[in-house]
């Protein structure tokens, strides 16, 4: 579940930083590639846990 939340944060920061409203960003788009980083490893995060919930089912 955080893993999704962190995908949607820095997605959200991500998108509007390329969209040139950094002012709007959730974290004043700091970084882009923090953000990709942020956005890739969350992403492989929740493929994993889902992965391990599907398994233990």
């Amino acid at each position: 579940m955080a893993s999704i939340l962190l995908l949607v944060l820095f997605g959200a920061d991500l998108l509007l930083g390329v969209a040139g409203m950094s002012d709007m960003a959730p974290l004043g788009s700091a970084s882009m590639l923090m953000n990709l980083g942020f956005v890739i490893f969350s992403g492989l995060l929740a493929f994993l846990s889902f992965t391990t919930y599907r398994e233990q089912r």
